[in-house]
């Protein structure tokens, strides 16, 4: 798998948390040449099954979420402008002067309004603006005729490489799970399992996390892995949540996961020399992990995470060493895996 050509393609695909279809069929499409059967149910959620032809056998069930934090039209106004809210938790300090895709019919390229320092009000230069209060430009004075309330906007940034190892884009919060996956998948190809595994590309984590849980409860797998993304260390982060960027695959532990499977996780990163690192997540992981872990009678749950820089922002960055830590770690956990977890 090329990873990069990979990650601009599910990056530059648009899927605003609760309008994710715009990027279903693409997964899919990804997703297809791993599994022996792959269907988009009616809630949204992309499910690939690969059967390991064993009678009775456990099924492993690898998720990641499709959607994308982003916007919502809520009003037309004269002279091209729009008002808008959030789909997913945006933070209203870094969007003055974002450019952002509008996704009408045809996608309508706009820009969030910014105040000169010029004509500012003494005082107002300290003030964060409420989103309420800002305003797309569209440019366009036929902007009521081509835009209609409820559209769904997403950043317009694309996927850069900032280093031979980093790159940085929007969605990559969990554009990039859903690559560690499919890079997963593709190592498993010619492997012979003694599970089935099941792969969930799921809609509405950023705002509910209904997707996983209704997906999780359809398929009722004996165990899970939830593949999503952590906050990885910048110079001006707090110390004690942030981990190494560039030290591996961060593996959860805590009341939402599976002691067992944590362990098991954490015993194959060590075999097959996977750096990782231990993430203790004293209650709601903030992940699918915590539906997926009620579904049903109750699920196994592991999580994995990608050390990711400026969570829920235009410029996203990861590692992609970080992220084939994530792949490598799934890979030889499902190829050894015979469907038991020991202490």
């Amino acid at each position: 798998m090329e990873m990069i050509e990979t990650l601009t393609r599910l990056c530059e695909t648009a899927a605003v948390s609760g309008f994710e279809h715009h990027g279903a069929t693409i997964v899919a499409e990804l997703l297809s040449p791993y599994c022996d059967s792959v269907e988009i149910d009616s809630f949204g959620n992309i499910t690939g099954v690969r059967r390991c032809g064993k009678a009775g056998a456990k099924t492993v069930l690898l998720d990641a979420h499709l959607d994308q934090i982003g916007f919502i039209v809520t009003e037309v106004l004269e002279g091209g402008f729009l008002r808008f809210t959030e789909s997913g938790g945006v933070d209203p300090r870094m969007l003055l002067g974002c450019e952002v895709t509008i996704l009408a019919d045809e996608p309508l390229y706009g820009v969030i309004a910014c105040m000169p320092p010029h004509l500012l009000r003494a005082g107002e230069q300290d003030k964060a603006v409420p989103m309420e209060e800002m305003l797309i430009d569209t440019g366009l004075l036929d902007a009521g005729s081509r835009i209609k309330v409820g559209t769904p906007v997403v950043f317009a940034e694309k996927v850069c490489q900032l280093s031979r190892d980093s790159i940085t884009g929007k969605c990559l919060d969990d554009r990039a799970g859903i690559a560690a996956i499919l890079q997963a998948m593709e190592l498993l190809r010619d492997e012979t399992l003694q599970v089935d595994v099941a792969v969930q590309i799921s809609v509405q984590e950023e705002t509910t996390s209904l997707g996983a849980g209704i997906g999780t409860w359809r398929i009722r797998p004996d165990y899970a892995i939830a593949v999503d993304v952590g906050h990885a260390k910048t110079p001006d982060a707090p110390s004690g949540k942030t981990f190494e960027y560039g030290g591996g695959v961060m593996i959860g532990m805590g009341p939402n996961l599976h002691t067992r499977l944590t362990r098991a996780l954490i015993k194959t990163a060590r075999a097959e020399d996977i750096p990782y690192q231990q993430e203790v997540m004293e209650g709601h992981t903030g992940t699918n992990a915590w539906a997926m872990q009620v579904a049903a009678y109750g699920t196994a749950m592991g999580l994995l995470s990608i050390p990711l820089r400026y969570m829920h922002t235009p410029i996203e960055s990861i590692k992609l060493s970080d992220l084939d830590t994530v792949s490598r770690l799934i890979y030889h956990f499902l190829r050894n895996f015979d469907g038991e977890v020991r202490l």
